[in-house]
Parts: C-alpha cells; structure tokens; sequence
C-alpha cells in the first residue's frame, strides 16, 4: 500500500506474522495459536485487549496464510443482512472452489443478539470462520452463545522495545513508510513516544506521521525531531525523568501508602504527574493498594480510589487532580491491614495443590441419593441470616484463610463461621 493519504498506520500493518510485533504468549513458539497456525487449523476466534495492540493485523495475517477467502464486517455499522449476505458467499465459495472463508468483525461486541444469532448456525457447520476483535470482555460484553464456539485470546499492551522497532521501521521504509522523508529523529524522541503510547502501535505510529509532517526542513534539508516536538504531535508533555526514576517515583509512591506517610505520597504523586505521567497510571495503582494494604480495616479506601480513577477519565487535568489527592490522603490515613492479602494467596496456594476437592453433598446443584453425613442444606435465610453448616470439602475442612486484622474496623469483626450458632428456624421461633 503506497497512497501516501492512507494513514501511516495503517500502510504500516503488518502483513506477515514476521513483520508482525509484540503477543509473544499467544503466538510465540510453541504457543497454542503459533501451533494451530503451523497446521492450518484456525477454527473461530476472539481476540481481545487494549487498542492498537494487533488484533484486527492478526486476524487478516491469519486468514491470508491459511489461503481463505476474506470477508470483512464492523459491528458497529452491519447488521443482520450484512451478515446473511457474508455466509451465502462463503457457502458457495466452499461449494465451487473448496476454499475456507473467515469473517473478520471488528468491534465485535457491538452486535446484538439477533446478529451474534444469525451466524451460529454457519460457524457450526464449518461455512464461515469467525475471528472478532474487541476491546471489551468477550464473556462480559458478548453473547455466551458466540463465546462458546470460539477459542478465546487475550491481547496484551505492546511492549515498549517492540514500539521502537516499528517506529524505526516505519523511518526506514521507502514503499509504505516514511523513507522517502529525510528526517533526523532524535533516540530519545522515539524512546518517549514508545513509552508514551502506552501499548499502543497505532497511536504511535500515528503521532510519528504527525511529527513528520508538521515539521519543516531545516537548513540541512533534513526534518529534524526532538522529545519536545514528539510529545507535542502525542499532545502529552515530554518526561522530564527518565525510565528508572519513574520506576523509582512510582515505587516510592506505593511505600508511601503503605507506610502512611501522606506527605511523601502527595509529593511521589505530584512529581510523576509534572513530569508526564498520565494521572490514571497512579489511580489504577492506589486501587491495588487499596486492598492490598489496606483492605478490610477500611474498605471505603477501595470506593475512595476507584472514585479517583472515575475522575481522571471523565474530567481529566487539572481538576480530576483534586479528587487524585483526595484519595491519596484518604488512603494514607486510613488503618492499614494486609489480611485480604494473606488469605488470597492461602486459597490461591490450595486451589491449585489441592485435589481432593469433592464439594459436601448437601452443596452440589444435584444431590445424590447417596448422604455423606452432613444432612440437607440448610437454608441460612431460615434461621436468622446464618447457620453453622460445612461448606469446604472435607479435606479443607479446617482451613482458616482470611484472619481479621487488630486494626480499623477489622479489630472488631467476629466472623461467623466461628461463632456460637444459636439461631433456631423460623419455623421452631
């Protein structure tokens, strides 16, 4: 692709899984896509994940190594008969000529019900292939029916050295790229958009055509670009720290929470954000720790930070900053307690050891005839809102995974499943 009005992104699309950067765990080798690739049994798909991480690149690399004929659909702007008119060329195709057809439905989760519908049928059959692509959830944004018939992979952000490497390819590249340009890039203008992209290639990449095009020659006849300009096409401010020292900041903002020192959390916090950092990277952390260090002795500190992070997408810099601090002073003042850590990692540790797992009888969706002692299920409703019944397997009986906390209003919780049972039914009241 050579029209120089096509978007630089999108002339940049990789059209080979060589070119193709980044979901090593999917696609690496040996991994289960890589594999069903190499054999030429790609059934239905559904890749998922943030924007311009190579979803929509990945499905149109596959069905054109697989030698299928390609249909492609958005979900946003097709309907049903789109959709009809789709299988009946694919059955057709695969009538005459054999050939495999795959559906490419970008936003995937935009179609409803009725539209999901109308392709099950083929999707069973073998007329039509299915990859969508979606930003959203597949099992919460999609129809389970879709879900249940296609192999499900999830899309990570791109990382930052694999960004670079298609920024520089796209300098390089005379037919489709920015060859033809005499520019003069400087390393740490592309270091920082590859960081400031967050993931995404697209915006990368289109950020990158912006710098270039904007600029004007110098008296050198070359387009020189520096971090200040690069951030500008990006409409970020360029980091005035490097990469250690946000790691650092960023670290020593997470200790400050957790050692309560609001001070030095409000200042961590700060510094990031004068320097470039989008405020959401320090929401989404305080969102962590809202649990992690604080958890059950004020769970308000979660509802506090996830109000936070509300803030910084919906009103943005400066005023979402208020509610930032907010949030920070909230979290560092409150009592801290590590207990929904501790008992995460407990039940984590025997969910995956332990099998000997077999759920009481009185549990199960369909209890059998045969009794393993502990009576019928108790429907706690009954008696006052709780009753002392066996909910684990037998085997884990006596696990004990979440212990209270001395501190906050955890100090004074007293669970349940410890406590004395002496409600009666209300039928016996």
């Amino acid at each position: 692709m050579n029209d120089k009005r096509v978007p630089l992104a999108e002339r940049m699309r990789a059209t080979s899984l060589e070119e193709f950067v980044g979901q090593e765990h999917i696609i690496g080798k040996g991994k289960l896509l890589q594999r069903a690739i190499s054999t030429g049994n790609v059934g239905s798909c559904i890749f998922y994940g943030p924007p311009g991480t190579g979803k929509t690149t990945l499905a149109g690399i596959i069905a054109k190594m697989l030698n299928a004929n390609i249909e492609k659909l958005n979900a946003v702007s097709s309907g049903v008969a789109d959709a009809k008119a789709v299988i009946d060329r694919a059955r057709a195709q695969k009538q005459m000529f054999g050939t495999d057809t795959y559906l490419l439905l970008d936003e995937c989760h935009r179609w409803n019900k009725a539209q999901s519908d109308c392709v099950l049928q083929a999707i069973e059959e073998g007329s039509i292939y299915f990859i969508g692509s979606t930003t959203e959830n597949p099992y919460t944004s999609m129809t389970r029916a879709i879900v249940s018939r296609c192999s499900v992979f999830e899309f990570k952000k791109v990382s930052e050295q694999d960004v670079e490497k298609v920024l520089r390819r796209a300098l390089s590249d005379k037919e489709r790229g920015l060859g033809d340009f005499k520019t003069k890039v400087d390393d740490d203008a592309l270091k920082f958009l590859a960081f400031a992209c967050n993931g995404d290639v697209r915006t990368a990449l289109n950020a990158l055509e912006l710098a270039v095009v904007s600029t004007k020659v110098s008296k050198d006849k070359f387009i020189h670009i520096d971090k200040e300009a690069m951030a500008q096409c990006l409409n970020r401010r360029p980091l005035s720290i490097d990469e250690n020292m946000y790691y650092d900041y960023l670290s020593a903002f997470c200790k400050s929470i957790r050692g309560s020192d609001t001070e030095a959390a409000l200042y961590y916090a700060h510094r990031l954000i004068k320097a470039g950092i989008d405020p959401l990277i320090i929401a989404r952390r305080m969102i962590a720790h809202a649990s992690e260090d604080i958890g059950m002795a004020d769970s308000n500190a979660l509802l506090m930070a996830c109000c936070a992070m509300y803030a910084c997408e919906k009103l943005g810099q400066p005023e979402c900053l208020l509610n930032l601090s907010h949030a920070i002073i909230y979290l560092c003042e409150a009592e801290k307690s590590n207990s929904v850590l501790i008992a995460m990692h407990k039940a984590m540790d025997d969910a995956e050891n332990e099998r000997e797992d077999i759920v009481p009888n009185h549990l199960k969706n369909h209890p059998s005839t045969n009794a393993d002692g502990h009576g019928k299920y108790k429907y706690p409703h009954d008696f006052g809102g709780y009753c002392k019944q066996q909910y684990m397997p037998d085997k884990l009986k006596d696990r004990v995974y979440y212990v209270p906390g001395k501190n906050g209003k955890e100090k004074n919780l007293v669970r349940k499943k410890f406590a004395k049972n002496d409600f009666k039914p209300k039928s016996e009241h």
